[in-house]
């Protein structure tokens, strides 16, 4: 009888082939861990490193290179949440996960549905409710574990005996965390699916600021409404939350006021409904929304040019921006 290897078939080929078809999976992982991409990018490359250093037999011995991957991006990005927390307490501003484009939307200028061009981070990352931003911002204020253990049981329904080997506590003490984190979860109301009319809540958002219509922004805006920003130091943004949908609304007519030719765009944003702001051709600013009994509660302004690598199409950082363009 002959073996696999006498029949033409090659088990380690076989193996590198399914390695290689675990990135986007680990990456999506990754992204949901850390908000952001470069970040999610660099633990799962430091997981494949970490295994083709490993000689041949060593890899030939892992049952499932599949979940070895796992584990270790796991505790990879473990250890990024630990460190990330203290870098951002000094973070200039607040901290907003980065954005994402959709993969059907036009992309550094070009269709991205085919042809050249830069790599869509959205065929990277599947875009679903657990990437909108609202979740992802809760997720931000878990504990490292906590986020861990929510993620990965709640969102990729791993087992808590697995979960346990890349946070290193018991099964018990994991299923404690993802609770904690579930309950977050639930009191700040996030969710669970897109709203039907955020598309046209935005749309009529866009063409209010664009008419610099002050009565009609605060109708759209909730009373309550928050606005937060994020421009890393990078950029001229505010540096506290906006408060209030008479504020809010006040706030963007100035804008719009010191930045005359920026263009609003609709676009998706981590899945649902968003606007993109540019100006000469670039992005300066991407908007995300959060939805609240048919007003818009919460906007998100990414301007920090680091987290709009994605949207523009060469990434540098250097576009002309009107200084408190938002």
């Amino acid at each position: 009888m002959n073996t696999p290897s006498e029949a033409g078939i090659d088990p380690y080929g076989r193996q590198l082939s399914v390695i290689v078809g675990e990135r986007r999976r680990l990456t999506d992982l990754a992204y949901r861990l850390l908000g952001s991409l470069a970040e999610a990018e660099d633990a799962v490359q430091e997981a494949y490193t970490r295994w083709y250093a490993m000689s041949r037999r060593q890899q030939e011995a892992v049952e499932s290179p599949g979940a070895w991957l796992t584990t270790v991006t796991g505790r990879i990005c473990l250890d990024v949440l630990g460190s990330a927390r203290a870098r951002r307490e000094r973070y200039v501003g607040a901290w907003i996960p980065e954005p994402l484009p959709d993969r059907t939307e036009w992309f550094g200028g070009r269709a991205v549905s085919g042809g050249a061009g830069p790599a869509d981070p959205a065929d990277r990352v599947t875009l679903d409710e657990s990437v909108n931003m609202a979740f992802l911002v809760v997720l931000e204020s878990m504990t490292p574990a906590e986020r861990v253990a929510f993620v990965l049981h709640d969102v990729f329904r791993y087992p808590f005996a697995e979960i346990a080997e890349i946070v290193g506590r018991t099964a018990a003490a994991c299923r404690q965390l993802a609770a904690s984190a579930r309950r977050r979860v639930r009191d700040e109301r996030v969710p669970a699916a897109p709203s039907a009319g955020q598309a046209g809540l935005v749309r009529s958002f866009k063409e209010a600021w664009e008419e610099r219509d002050i009565k009609a922004l605060v109708g759209l805006l909730d009373p309550e409404a928050t606005m937060t920003a994020d421009g890393g130091g990078f950029v001229g943004t505010v540096l506290r939350p906006v408060e209030g949908g008479e504020r809010i609304a006040q706030y963007l007519i100035h804008i719009a006021d010191k930045a005359p030719g920026l263009v609003l765009l609709e676009r998706s944003v981590n899945g649902l409904p968003g606007l993109v702001a540019q100006h000469s051709g670039r992005t300066v600013t991407v908007a995300a929304f959060d939805l609240a009994e048919g007003r818009i509660s919460r906007i998100w302004a990414v301007r920090n040019p680091e987290k709009l690598r994605p949207w523009n199409e060469d990434g540098a950082d250097g576009a002309e921006r009107p200084d408190g363009a938002s």
